[in-house]
């Protein structure tokens, strides 16, 4: 019998999505045949996948004329195919996807990674904000299966459109270790460790000023993105270069091998925005597995975690000061850490992929 096909849709980095990664090995794991539709970048890595891979250079990487010849040519590249799903990841790439699923009566499912025209970035900006309402506004009503990343997100959409939009969380999976190899920290100190994209409202700036106030313990960054250069230019004012170690891009495949070094994890996004208000990053899915306690921000999703699991502690606000303070106490807490490491290894055997995927086929029958 021949396989099913699923087109799925992306404008990000093919070799960096991980929650796109784990959702094609799974609809492989169906029995469906899976087509991934993203884009090329100056530092994109080169990977080889058990789905097929369609990778595509653009002559414009600005916002509007990118997002433009993007949907152009994904319609295009779209309409002379045929596909049981097309599964459109976040705002950026519905235009296409919904046209062309009305076209050729292709079912449609949405998966929002975010609150998408809620983002920090977007803040300000009120006629682009203004834009990617307005794509809300016309979409997310008509379409009928939509999931995204967290609670609040899918309680937000579901109050403004009526949508009834799921819920698919971006866990981990147990086994999470692809390469396994033996890395090291560029220090002897205890580490803090951030890992993920660096565009602002990450909290590292005001985790580099809270430096000051703690001895014995590094920042870790891994990971690139638009205030790169901009961080590397303030540890240099604060003067913590000496303390602040950047250790750049790591493949998906390679990186639990550097999480499970760290001496702590920080999630410390800041409410720029109702995106981030209600995120839920993969990192505090990361730091769980990897058996690393959390120092983390007061964002609600973050918080119900936290609470919940008891796997780490949470700031009282986002000064330097209060940062140390609540690192210093964990660090000097012996009983504390030993209590959060134990929570983690039972919080992880039900914050997982493996758990968390099985909703996916309410979507794809």
């Amino acid at each position: 019998m021949k396989k099913k096909k699923i087109f799925v849709a992306v404008t990000n980095d093919v070799s960096t999505d991980y929650r796109v990664h784990k959702i094609c090995n799974y609809l492989i794991s169906k029995g469906f045949d899976v087509h991934v539709y993203g884009r090329i970048l100056p530092n994109t890595i080169p990977v080889k996948r058990d789905y097929k891979i369609i990778r595509k250079n653009h002559f414009f990487n600005n916002e509007a004329w990118f997002y433009a010849e993007f949907n152009l040519r994904l319609f295009f590249h779209l309409l002379f195919r045929r596909y049981t799903y097309i599964l459109a990841n976040d705002l950026d790439t519905l235009p296409a996807c919904f046209f062309v699923s009305k076209l050729k009566n292709t079912a449609l499912v949405y998966d929002s990674h975010e609150l998408f025209s809620e983002g920090p970035e977007l803040q300000g900006r009120k006629i682009v904000q203004g834009f990617w309402r307005k794509l809300e506004d016309f979409f997310l009503p008509r379409i009928k299966k939509s999931f995204t990343v967290s609670q609040s997100i899918a309680e937000f959409y579901d109050a403004k459109y009526q949508n009834k939009m799921g819920l698919i969380r971006n866990m981990p999976l147990k086994q999470d270790v692809l390469e396994v190899d033996e890395v090291g920290f560029p220090t002897k100190n205890n580490t803090i460790l951030y890992q993920g994209v660096l565009n602002p409202g990450r909290g590292l700036k005001p985790m580099i000023k809270a430096l000051h106030f703690i001895d014995n313990l590094d920042l870790i960054i891994i990971g690139y993105g638009k205030v790169e250069e901009e961080l590397k230019e303030f540890v240099t004012q604060e003067k913590m270069a000496h303390r602040v170690h950047f250790l750049g891009r790591i493949s998906r495949d390679k990186l639990f091998n550097y999480t499970k070094k760290a001496t702590l994890g920080m999630v410390l996004e800041e409410p720029l925005g109702l995106s981030f208000q209600y995120s839920l990053p993969n990192k505090l899915f990361d730091y769980i597995h990897a058996e690393i306690p959390i120092i983390a921000g007061n964002l609600p999703e973050i918080i119900k975690i936290i609470n919940t699991y008891k796997v780490g502690v949470l700031i009282d606000d986002y000064a330097p000061k209060s940062i140390a303070k609540a690192i210093d106490t964990l660090l000097k807490d012996k009983v504390l850490l030993s209590k959060i490491k134990e929570h983690q290894q039972n919080a992880k055997e039900v914050l997982c992929w493996e758990e968390e995927s099985k909703k996916l086929d309410a979507y794809f029958k």
